[in-house]
């Protein structure tokens, strides 16, 4: 498939698949831009699939960029939140795409954050068991991590990402320029997804990030670019390696266990996904420290780091009684659990992570400690 030629000051990421391969591109004023989804496959119809915050942004502007490419392009615009990825909303857009008699060449956009990314995805992967779609992430947390890589789902009340498909975009464009728009709470959870890169495959990138941390918070763009794009290109290594999920892939969850608990456990949207993720980092990494893996000092650089990018550090208590036990319980509903023992994404030493269980008895441990009393 033709890729579109890159503006100055743009760069490409490409995630190699095979015949599924496509290319990330990173920079500045794309998302205007109709150059930018040159080469997609011709179609009649294309469906935008945004949020109530987002699409007043950057929706015109999207439809607009792409109409040159379709007869006829629609807008669906869902509620707001993690809260609403659900079956409800998802069948939002396969209302939208049956209501305007899309077929089977019909193209999606996702046009927000996680969130959007990963219901436009899921519900491109059943359309018709199949249809292309597009990645446009608004946010840094899917821009760095959640639109890259191909999974999509939505949540059940009993767990997060827990109904989904493995299914690759034709392309992912990162604007940068809609960082600008991005409150700050939702930039420190991007933030969250960066930092983790750093502890499980690149120390170096590590001390890059607590040395540029205030330029990213200040949303320089340099900082944000190398940000975004070093990220993606250790995704694409990490990806290219394991499409599903199998061996290697599993360390981008480092934090997700601890993380994905807290936001089961609190109701989703109360804690943003990267806050959980920020917080479940530090308890990984305690654990870690308890088998004997890494010091105190790497626990404690993770802490200020986390602490610096404006992420909670201490977990909340999940039940006034039983608190361990409610972490557990929620646990183990985790993908990465087999046969009811929780696996965890541990730091063997730093800048190598892996897959590993650990006595219940010890995590528990770990949860009291890192939780408020």
């Amino acid at each position: 498939m033709h890729t579109p030629s890159l503006m100055s000051g743009s760069s490409q990421v490409e995630i190699k698949l095979g015949d599924r391969s496509y290319p990330i591109l990173i920079g500045e004023a794309l998302l205007g831009d109709p150059s930018t989804y040159a080469g997609l496959p011709r179609a009649a119809q294309a469906l935008i699939v945004s949020n109530t915050t987002v699409e007043p942004l950057y929706g015109a502007s999207l439809q607009s960029a792409i109409k040159p490419h379709f007869s006829a392009v629609h807008r669906l615009s869902l509620p707001d939140g993690e809260e609403h990825k659900n079956w409800e909303q998802l069948n939002r857009v396969f209302d939208a795409l049956l209501e305007n008699a899309c077929d089977r060449k019909t193209v999606l956009f996702a046009l927000g954050g996680g969130v959007v990314g990963d219901m436009t995805g899921f519900a491109a992967a059943c359309y018709m068991r199949g249809v292309p779609f597009v990645q446009v992430p608004t946010t840094l947390l899917a821009q760095v991590d959640s639109s890259v890589g191909g999974k999509t789902a939505i949540n059940h009340p009993l767990g997060k990402n827990m109904i989904g498909a493995f299914y690759q975009p034709l392309r992912v464009v990162c604007d940068l320029g809609s960082l600008k728009t991005l409150p700050p709470r939702e930039l420190s959870a991007g933030l969250a997804e960066v930092i983790k890169y750093g502890p499980i495959y690149d120390m170096g990138f590590l001390d890059w990030i607590e040395s540029h941390i205030e330029d990213l918070l200040a949303r320089d763009p340099q900082a944000l670019a190398h940000a975004v794009q070093r990220s993606c290109q250790i995704k694409a290594e990490v990806v290219g390696q394991d499409e599903r999920d199998t061996g290697l892939r599993a360390i981008l969850n480092f934090g997700h266990t601890f993380g994905h608990a807290i936001e089961a456990g609190l109701g989703y949207g109360q804690w943003l996904h990267g806050e959980a993720v920020g917080c479940g980092m530090v308890m990984a990494a305690t654990l870690s420290e308890r088998l004997g893996w890494v010091d105190a000092d790497f626990v404690a650089r993770l802490r200020r780091l986390v602490d610096r990018a404006g992420l909670p550090s201490v977990g909340p208590r999940l039940s006034s009684v039983g608190n361990a036990a409610r972490y557990l319980e929620l646990m183990r509903v985790d993908k990465k659990s087999e046969a009811g023992e929780i696996k965890f994404v541990l730091i063997k030493r730093p800048g190598q992570a892996e897959v590993h269980g650990a006595p219940d008895a010890l995590v528990s441990e770990v949860i009291d400690a890192c939780c408020k009393a």
